[in-house]
């Protein structure tokens, strides 16, 4: 191939700028490595090859200045480095290419470890992947008490710790620790450290203010240096170490069930470093690491992790922000626990005013003690001060007056799921409340058009579907109505982005696009149940996928009234499809609430109790069966809604399915497994995503 025919790099390099610093106390000349790809905080730094080149020529430059004796690598504001550039894998044809890729990140970094003179890490930031790798290799490491972002995400995206994390992290703090961080963090929807999580397991051996980070950090290493002081290490359990490893083994075989390699991967690693030489341990990450990028799980991974960092900012089909007006105060309609969570979380993250009504004093003062009870258990825990906590108290006010909500430019209700009870709130409303001023429903699954219809003013009235729990579910979908205009819609989407929401739009159809798919799903479960199925294979069916919850112990979270009663509404709505099943009417009827039970080890089984008096047929499934039937189901409720213009893309379902249900990264979401099992192809007849959008290119 030609210079002319290689596809142009797309690397934002990284540079590395070395600077002499004498140290105090007489330590001699620091050689002080910044890693700066020239951007704001907004785009981090990474390792391409010419951003490894450049830290490699900056490790030979700092070495050989006259005098040294440290090296230290810190980085721009904020930012320490967060790894491989991303690019690199996504444009990847064969396995060489990466094998060479991750070859040179560890001939590069592994000199941090490998010189004549002590080297430091001075963590002032975000250190995620290779960027925390870079700190490993160090000799020792400080962290700024203000960092965020920092850990091993690698797991997620269907990698591994490929620059030396998976063989240096465990020899520094233990097998045990180190695959919490490896393998269970990115598991737990990302988990990341905080400074103090650094300190408490090892990686880190100080930590210091944001403000003079810098200054007290070179201080720390000239008494390092001189030895004045000299850093702990902790003693590490060999003799245990296979059995640590093992046990983790089982732990993960019960959580995950072999649906995604990386994990076995990166802990068969952990395993090996116990008795692999560094060269050994850097060429098995190296052989790893190239054989899952080369998968169609990292493909999907890394289609994943692009949702969320890049369509999830730009939401698709949203007005242009500059349309939206200013919203200085809120009602919320409603006491009960979704509206008081929603009342916190708009007086937190608006900082405005927020008033929750409700029909009787009794509600709105139980309301009201909810959001106090709440505000004092985040000052418990040390993320509000005083102050803090006083001022968001101000800020939430109840009433039993709708006439309050006069002055508000955005109402939001969060009232018993009837359309005529959401009809008349939206009625009474708008005798008080100014031409302008957005009502929003937080409806899952009733037509927000149909409680418009009788406005005076329907263009000002959207949907606003939050998730439960309202605080730590990201995912909001925002529905257009008939005749919501541009204006009331840009002002949603940009009180969603000030909620820190993921918001997508959806059109205004019932169950929009999470709970319509989640519905389907139980429609294909309960009809497996009805015609014959055990329950401990429908319970096991979906666990070759590594969904984060089997599907009874899904609807004992959901409730089981619940899951009965919006199957029935879907079932109404497309009686072809959804499936009204007359067990789980017994088992609502019958006040059934959980189905699960606990042993001894505290793990759950089912039940054999709440199941014993099913009414079933005679067909006998396999699990393989019922994940089919799931599956295609799945396949055909997905492609009617993109035909039926209910979302406009897969990309948004698969956003919605990650950020709405915690599907794993792994799976891209739903269309990239759907095509990746020949589902969608068999029950469609095309794929949702082109070869290679979420898949490895063939």
């Amino acid at each position: 191939m030609s210079d002319t025919q290689k596809p142009k790099s797309t690397e934002v390099v990284t540079k590395a700028l070395v600077r002499a610093l004498d140290m105090p106390m007489g330590a001699g000349v620091l050689g002080l490595i910044t890693l700066d790809n020239g951007r704001d905080h907004t785009r981090p730094s990474t390792f391409g090859p010419e951003g490894l080149a450049s830290l490699n020529q900056a490790i030979t430059d700092a070495a050989a200045l006259p005098g040294v004796t440290a090296i230290a690598v810190t980085g721009k504001p904020f930012i320490f480095a967060v790894g491989a550039d991303l690019s690199t894998f996504e444009n990847a044809l064969d396995i060489e290419m990466i094998k060479s890729f991750a070859k040179l990140g560890h001939d590069v970094m592994r000199r941090l470890g490998e010189l004549s003179v002590p080297t430091f890490a001075f963590v002032n930031g975000a250190a995620l992947g290779g960027g925390m790798e870079v700190a490993l290799h160090c000799t020792y490491r400080t962290v700024s008490t203000g960092a965020q972002g920092l850990g091993l995400p690698e797991v997620m995206l269907g990698i591994v710790p490929g620059w030396g994390g998976a063989y240096l992290l465990p020899r520094l703090i233990g097998p045990a620790k180190a695959l919490d961080v490896i393998i269970t963090n990115p598991l737990s929807q990302n988990r990341l450290l905080s400074p103090r999580d650094m300190i408490k397991l090892g990686i880190a051996d100080a930590a210091f203010e944001p403000a003079d980070f810098l200054e007290q950090s070179i201080s720390w290493a000239a008494q390092v240096v001189r030895g004045s002081i000299v850093p702990e290490r902790i003693d590490i359990d060999e003799k245990n170490w296979d059995a640590i490893v093992d046990g983790y083994r089982a732990a993960l075989e019960d959580k995950i069930h072999d649906a995604t390699p990386a994990p076995y991967r990166a802990l068969e690693l952990v395993k090996a470093a116990r008795t692999n030489s560094r060269d050994q341990g850097f060429d098995a990450e190296d052989i790893v690491l190239s054989n899952l990028v080369m998968g169609d799980e990292q493909r999907a991974s890394l289609y994943s992790f692009n949702l969320v960092q890049k369509r999830a900012k730009k939401p698709f089909g949203a007005p242009d922000k500059s349309l939206a007006r200013s919203v200085n105060k809120v009602g919320i309609v409603g006491a009960g626990l979704m509206a008081s969570q929603l009342a916190l979380l708009f007086a937190q993250r608006l900082q405005v005013p927020v008033v929750m009504s409700d029909l009787d004093q009794a509600r709105v003062d139980k309301g009201l003690g909810f959001v106090r009870a709440e505000v004092a258990a985040l000052q418990a825990k040390g993320r509000l001060n005083g102050d803090k906590a006083n001022r968001l108290l101000g800020l939430i006010s109840g009433t039993t007056n709708m006439a309050d909500f006069a002055d508000t430019q955005f109402v939001l209700e969060a009232v018993f799921e009837d359309p005529q009870v959401k009809a008349k709130v939206f009625a009474d409303l708008e005798t008080v409340v100014s031409a302008e001023c957005i009502l929003a429903t937080n409806t899952s699954s009733l037509s927000v058009s149909a409680m418009a219809s009788s406005l005076a003013h329907p263009e000002r009235v959207v949907g606003f579907h939050f998730f439960n729990p309202v605080a730590k579910m990201p995912l909001l979908e925002i529905a257009r109505a008939e005749k919501t205009d541009d204006e009331s819609l840009a002002t949603a989407f940009a009180v969603g982005k000030n909620l820190k929401k993921t918001c997508v739009l959806v059109a205004d159809a019932p169950a929009f696009i999470v709970n319509r798919l989640l519905i389907r799903q139980l429609s294909e479960i309960t009809k497996c149940l009805d015609e014959g199925a055990r329950p401990e294979v429908i319970e096991n069916a979906l666990n070759p996928m590594g969904v984060p919850m089997p599907p009874f112990e899904l609807m004992e979270l959901v409730g089981v009234g619940v899951s009965h009663h919006v199957l029935e509404s879907m079932h109404q709505a497309f009686p072809d499809r959804f499936h009204s099943s007359p067990n789980i009417k017994q088992f609502a009827d019958s006040g059934v609430t959980t189905f699960t039970m606990q042993d001894a080890a505290g793990k759950k089984t089912l039940d054999p109790a709440v199941f014993a008096n099913l009414v079933q047929g005679d067909t006998v499934f396999s699990e393989e069966q019922v994940r089919t039937r799931v599956l295609e189901g799945l396949a055909e409720e997905a492609r009617i809604m993109l035909d039926e213009g209910v979302v406009a893309e897969p990309q948004d379902i698969d956003l919605c399915m990650i950020m709405g249900t915690g599907m794993p990264f792994w799976l891209g979401g739903l269309t990239p497994y759907l095509d990746r099992t020949g589902t969608s192809e068999r029950v469609t007849g095309n794929r949702f995503l082109d070869v290679g959008v979420a898949s490895v290119p063939r």
